[in-house]
């Protein structure tokens, strides 16, 4: 795998450059020492991953990642920094940085991520990670509940014996209640999924990936 490692401080890419070649299976094909020489690289090298400082001069690393973006070349983004704020990171994956490390995670840490972009994955040291998840978390909490979100455990088990053929009579017998009963789930769930007929709703249950084709 081949990777440009762009810092501003020659000890540092130095380090990492010895590092990462210990790996076995990486590279280093290139070093910047600012965010300017690092955008260049990645457009006449084309490396599979660019790692790269946040505080650099010339270019940043938000403004140098976005200008990777714009080349349209293959590569990806991986951040190296000593700064941990949340919103920096949020902008960083959001302008297309495909990791962030600090730079006090473990040597270890940076070839897992190199690995992982390489794959097209995402890798953020674990003390991000957590900030990172809960923020999405808090976020789901205020998004308003998505159509399955709204159905009943009771209206999801209906609808999936509906999807497989189940009279209200079948279905009323294998969940041990009355016909009446699934009548109401019935016509709850078609009120839910604007439906107007049997048909309606499993073409919105599909669309909805409430079902499934194969079921």
């Amino acid at each position: 795998m081949r990777v440009v490692v762009a810092d501003d401080h020659t000890l540092v890419r130095q380090g990492i450059r010895a590092l990462l070649e210990r790996s076995g299976d990486i590279r280093v094909v290139g070093e910047a020492a600012d965010g300017y020489e690092a955008v260049e690289l990645a457009r006449r090298l084309a490396p599979d991953v660019l790692v790269m400082d946040m505080a650099m001069p010339r270019l940043n690393g938000l403004q140098a990642i976005m200008q990777v973006r714009a080349l349209g070349v293959n590569t990806q983004v991986i951040v190296l920094s000593m700064y941990s704020d949340e919103a920096l990171v949020r902008q960083a994956l959001h302008n297309g940085a495909r990791g962030y490390l600090l730079k006090s995670s473990l040597a270890e840490e940076l070839v897992l991520a190199i690995r992982a972009a390489g794959r097209g994955e995402t890798y953020l040291s674990p003390a991000i990670a957590g900030y990172i998840v809960d923020e999405f978390l808090k976020q789901k909490a205020d998004e308003p509940p998505t159509l399955a979100e709204r159905l009943t455990p009771r209206e999801h088990q209906v609808l999936q014996l509906i999807a497989e053929g189940h009279t209200n009579t079948g279905i009323a017998r294998l969940l041990q209640v009355s016909t009446r009963t699934v009548e109401k789930h019935r016509t709850s769930l078609m009120s839910k999924l604007k439906a107007n007929n049997l048909a309606e709703l499993l073409r919105a249950a599909f669309q909805h990936r409430l079902i499934f084709p194969d079921q």
